[in-house]
């Protein structure tokens, strides 16, 4: 941010489930890059599912405060609920082929035997619908009616009270290249496509075979003889016919087709000086006339700002300045992408006003957003689980090839990135041990004794 002291996370923002288990926790506790709360052992334990904690305070948009009470007694349930739709791996038949569509005939259920008046049922559907997008953002999809009920179980979350990098997450990599010689990471280096199967020579060696050759925008291309692919899902799935030469097999690109892959957002709003409270960590919104139960507008134009799930307040102010987070997931968040700053600054202005009651509320002073969907490398954020795909899809797309085991050439293309981890994907942890998982799969070939 122009004015802010500190640094604004576009990309990952959390470890997820900072304890022992987190290949990422453990790698920033060695460098000493995280604050004196993520070493705590009691923090390490804590089971917060891959959920921020319950809110500070949840602003309405009838521009009130709303009570607590009614706040914690929606999330519990949708807790509750989300937990059960967890349970259904392996079952043969569910009545229902979506988490959305569980959730919703559940919330019916539940919301209507719950005995309330009718202005309690319809705050308590508000809050459930606040609910839901939250889990847009989390899944990184559009609407949970996206993504399938029977895998959704197959998700693991670690322990751990979720902590953020106070030097910013960028400190990971720079101290894990540093180990490197300088000159070995090539940034702006685009690749146009990726040659396999192939046999190339290095200009005036022609003893020297090699079945991969990349070739860069900038004309320059490389020999090799393995290469990873950690590119984001949404990258493949845009370009992956023309991308790879020979074409992917049939198996692969169809994981690649049936897979979910969604835009998650972010929105940083600095202010001069803060309307919230120094201790309030997550401002929640909710808009009083929606409901889980009812469709929500297709009109992108007039209610986009609707999506968003609230702000997390970067802390410390004294680092950061006065940051506001925003999260917005799905074609809301892609459409936000499409607006200048200066709409979006107006947008969530009015917003603010609406959501505090106070419509002299001053405007931020400078606001930064994220655009991953419009990015060309990455066309959205991360991975789920769709409906039609399962774990087999996932464990597809992480096969190295050429398929065949006894191809005198093996290994040639090897896949990671968080796509291909069966239980962590959409996370850095998931990312981190895939790519350990496909360097050991080198190692083991290169140890292996050569056949006599």
């Amino acid at each position: 941010l122009p004015a802010a002291s500190g640094l604004a996370e576009i990309g990952a923002h959390w470890i997820h489930g900072p304890s022992p288990g987190n290949p990422v926790f453990r790698l920033a506790t060695r460098y000493g890059l995280l604050g004196p709360e993520a070493a705590q052992e009691e923090n390490q334990r804590v089971e917060a599912g891959g959920h921020p904690p319950l809110p500070s305070v949840t602003y309405s948009s009838s521009g009130r405060v709303l009570s607590p009470q009614a706040v914690s007694e929606a999330h519990n349930l949708f807790d509750t609920l989300l937990a059960s739709a967890r349970t259904f791996q392996g079952a043969k038949e569910s009545l229902a082929h979506s988490v959305g569509q569980y959730l919703r005939a559940e919330i019916a259920q539940r919301v209507s035997a719950s005995g309330a008046d009718e202005d309690a049922q319809r705050l308590q559907l508000a809050i459930l619908a606040a609910c839901l997008k939250l889990e847009c953002c989390i899944s990184g999809t559009h609407s949970m009616d996206l993504v399938a009920l029977e895998p959704f179980g197959e998700y693991v979350s670690l322990p751990g009270l979720d902590c953020t990098f106070p030097g910013g997450y960028s400190s990971l990599p720079d101290h894990m290249l540093s180990a490197l010689p300088d000159g070995t990471v090539l940034l702006n280096k685009a690749v146009r496509t990726i040659r396999w199967r192939g046999s190339f020579h290095e200009e005036g060696d022609e003893a020297r075979d090699f079945p991969v050759r990349v070739e860069c925008e900038d004309g320059d291309a490389f020999l090799a003889d393995h290469i990873i692919v950690t590119v984001p899902l949404g990258f493949p799935k845009e370009c992956h016919q023309d991308f790879f030469q020979p074409p992917l097999p049939e198996r692969k690109a169809e994981a690649i087709r049936r897979l979910g892959f969604g835009t998650n957002n972010k929105i940083f709003l600095e202010f001069e000086q803060p309307f919230w409270e120094p201790q309030q960590q997550l401002l929640e919104v909710v808009w009083e006339d929606e409901s889980p139960l009812e469709e929500p507008s297709a009109d992108l134009e007039a209610n986009w700002f609707k999506k968003l799930i609230g702000f997390v307040v970067l802390q410390p102010p004294e680092q950061h300045g006065h940051v506001l987070c925003g999260f917005i997931a799905g074609k809301e968040s892609e459409y936000m992408e499409t607006l200048s700053d200066a709409e979006v600054l107006g947008t969530m202005t009015r917003v603010l006003r609406t959501l505090t009651g106070n419509q002299r509320l001053p405007a931020p002073r400078s606001v930064l957003r994220s655009r991953w969907h419009s990015a060309p490398y990455t066309r959205g954020s991360y991975s789920y689980v769709a409906i039609g795909s399962s774990g087999d899809d996932i464990d597809v797309l992480a096969q190295p090839l050429p398929e065949d085991p006894e191809d005198p050439r093996p290994l040639q293309l090897l896949f990671a990135g968080e796509a291909t981890h069966r239980t962590f994907y959409s996370t850095t942890h998931g990312a981190l041990l895939s790519g350990w998982r496909e360097a050991e799969r080198l190692n083991q070939l290169f140890e292996a004794p050569s056949p006599a």
